[in-house]
């Protein structure tokens, strides 16, 4: 027993001073300092694909503490030059590294575009990660080039044809000479390069149809132009057309409306079914009343990924279960297996049956995803008669569990990522150092985040369990003593300011978006003024978003502000705190009575807006039945959304009935 507790300290002390001497290298004075100075201007050189500045950096870089990233970058801007010889020796010198694998990556995108296909396909089983799509696309045109039926495939990888690039363009020539791909998956293919912005895309489908290539970029990018030359002859020019249809109902559903009318008469039956439904699609993004009319004209076109959703999302907004019911069991299997149309079916068979009591069938669907921490998963939950409620924890993690986490190289490189505020190389390193540990493992490996105050790692990592959970490593509350009189002085709701944060920064306080907002409420610096003159805070500076104390005052009282001027509702505050009130106001205006909240939810235009509410929501739930120690109810908390004048027993009486 003592020798075991000496092992433990030991290999604590040890993790603890490998951890310090990689993680801080700048607390060990100038020479530390100049060396990640040095790696981060090697870094960039690599990314402008500068090979002489990389080399340069590189050469300074000797005794670095992280030289598998150092020989990276100096290997990567040559790697289409390099010796394959050079390339294998790297990856045996580093072999189990992640950074191997991001070079298998890379190599295996140049061995694509060589051609190469034997050394590709030596080297593709050994590509751990393999979620990139291009490397997909070789993956499969290598196979097809071997005589391999791949086509049911390739419809199922190309739905996005802006992240296609030549790896995917070539993929479908590949198949489509093969005779895999028949003309019907090209024109789908040209029809969604429109639905996309994908010119280049766009313009390499009409060329393997013998199209005019000129006016199918025109079509894209100036579609205003392309109908007014007219619909033209044939299949080929008629399809281009749709694809302008559907560009300018993007600006003007009512111009793109006039332009179809007018050459319906040149147009087959299916042909204007697929202009209709480009029309719909684009009409369905601002919820224009005449949207439902666009997808009823549209009946019998092959639809999309995102046009067999949004006909069943409009659908949802008008109550209209059967045509939701009857949409998604159209759905590609894949889509359909989604939790939110998973729930949606088991409502609609649900509503259909004329009592609030599941249908066997519509049970069977909700149970099939009730123990999924989603959204979805748990408004089935609920639909089975349970509520939300937080697991006992499991024994605490000890730091002899936490000790070879600390120790793991991988975790090492991780922190020191993270030191110099590259998150990106960090949380490549940190999800490597995941891979093949066990629940309980990953659990002590949160904690060990949460020590080196990590939180965003402690989250995702804790999330990734399911069967030993820790609900407190899921959802932190960290800097209570400022949130906690903030909440109670404005009456704002914790939990839910806890579950927005959750969602926003991950607890990162020196998160910064893309579009500048910064802290752990992601406040924009004009809003931060805005609020700051508002409440009287004197001398603000944008710099003091960086203060967690500030940042907590700024965004609590602007949220505060938010949910006064969405009449209470949290989830139209919340989708205004990440949109806008602006849009909000525009998509509540499409009301013209009271909603199921989740409805409104699931018909949100924006991708990133519908899924940050969602996740906000299911968060806030959790954090309340943390906080209070009781079970919860999402669907209680979401209840319905109306428009603006609505008195709440109107809304009531409107809403009564309606499930």
């Amino acid at each position: 027993m003592i020798s075991a507790l000496k092992w433990i300290a030991g290999a604590a002390a040890f993790a603890a001073v490998a951890t310090t001497s990689l993680a801080r290298a700048d607390d060990l004075g100038d020479d530390g300092r100049r060396a990640d100075d040095s790696f981060l201007l090697l870094r960039d050189a690599v990314r402008q694909d500068d090979a002489s500045k990389a080399d340069f950096y590189a050469a300074r870089l000797g005794n670095y503490s992280i030289p598998s990233y150092v020989d990276y970058y100096r290997l990567k801007p040559r790697l289409k030059d390099a010796s394959y010889a050079e390339i294998r020796d790297f990856m045996k010198r580093y072999e189990g590294q992640a950074i191997v694998d991001r070079l298998r990556n890379d190599w295996l995108l140049d061995l694509g575009r060589k051609r190469d296909w034997a050394t590709f396909d030596e080297q593709l089983p050994l590509f751990v990660l393999n979620d990139d799509t291009q490397v997909k696309c070789y993956a499969l045109q290598s196979r097809a080039l071997k005589g391999q039926k791949v086509a049911g495939e390739a419809r199922e990888l190309l739905t996005a044809p802006n992240g296609y690039g030549e790896p995917c363009a070539g993929l479908i020539a590949t198949l489509y000479q093969a005779g895999q791909f028949n003309v019907d998956d090209l024109y789908a293919q040209l029809r969604l390069s429109g639905e996309y912005n994908a010119t280049g895309q766009a313009r390499r489908i009409v060329a393997l149809l013998d199209g005019n290539e000129k006016k199918a970029v025109q079509a894209v990018d100036l579609p205003a132009i392309a109908l007014a030359k007219g619909v033209g002859s044939g299949r080929v020019e008629h399809e281009i057309y749709i694809v302008a249809i559907g560009r300018m109902a993007k600006t003007s559903a009512k111009l793109a409306v006039l332009a179809l009318n007018k050459a319906a008469s040149k147009l087959s039956p299916q042909e204007q079914q697929e202009a209709w439904a480009a029309v719909a699609l684009q009409s369905s993004y601002s919820l224009s009343p005449e949207t439902t009319e666009y997808w009823q004209k549209s009946n019998g076109a092959a639809l999309s990924i995102d046009q067999i959703q949004w006909k069943t999302r409009i659908a949802l907004r008008n109550g209209d279960w059967k045509q939701v019911e009857k949409n998604i069991r159209a759905m590609p299997a894949s889509l359909r297996a989604d939790p939110a149309w998973v729930y949606w079916l088991g409502r609609a068979l649900m509503v259909q049956a004329g009592s609030i009591q599941a249908t066997g069938e519509a049970m069977q669907l909700f149970r099939s995803i009730s123990d999924q921490s989603n959204f979805y998963g748990l408004l089935a939950l609920e639909e089975t008669g349970k509520l939300i409620t937080i697991p006992l924890p499991g024994l605490p993690i000890t730091q002899a569990e936490i000790a070879p986490i600390a120790a793991n190289p991988n975790f090492q490189r991780a922190l020191k990522f993270f030191g110099m505020r590259l998150r990106f190389e960090g949380t490549r390193e940190w999800n490597w150092g995941l891979r093949g540990l066990s629940e309980r493992e990953h659990l002590a490996a949160a904690e060990f985040a949460r020590q080196n105050n990590i939180l965003d790692r402690m989250v995702n990592t804790s999330d990734r369990t399911r069967i030993q959970v820790d609900y407190t490593q899921r959802y932190p509350s960290p800097h209570i003593d400022i949130m906690h009189p903030t909440t109670q002085t404005l009456g704002l709701d914790k939990a839910w300011v806890y579950g927005l944060i959750r969602q926003e920064s991950r607890f990162i306080m020196d998160a910064q978006s893309h579009v500048g907002a910064s802290g752990l409420m992601q406040v924009m610096p004009s809003t931060g003024r805005w609020v700051a003159k508002k409440i009287g805070l004197a001398d603000f500076a944008q710099e003091m978003l960086s203060d967690v104390r500030t940042n907590i005052l700024l965004g609590a009282n602007y949220l505060n502000m938010v949910l006064g001027n969405m009449d209470g509702s949290q989830v139209l505050a919340t989708a205004a705190y990440n949109a806008g009130p602006g849009r909000l106001r525009s998509w509540r205006s499409t009301l013209t009575k009271p909603m199921d909240s989740a409805v409104f939810i699931e018909s949100i235009p924006f991708v990133e807006t519908r899924t940050y509410v969602k996740n906000v929501m299911s968060n806030t739930t959790y954090y309340a039945a943390l906080f209070e120690g009781r079970p919860q109810s999402l669907k209680a908390r979401l209840g319905t959304v109306a428009p603006r004048g609505y008195t709440e027993q109107e809304q009531q009486e409107s809403s009564f009935g309606s499930r």
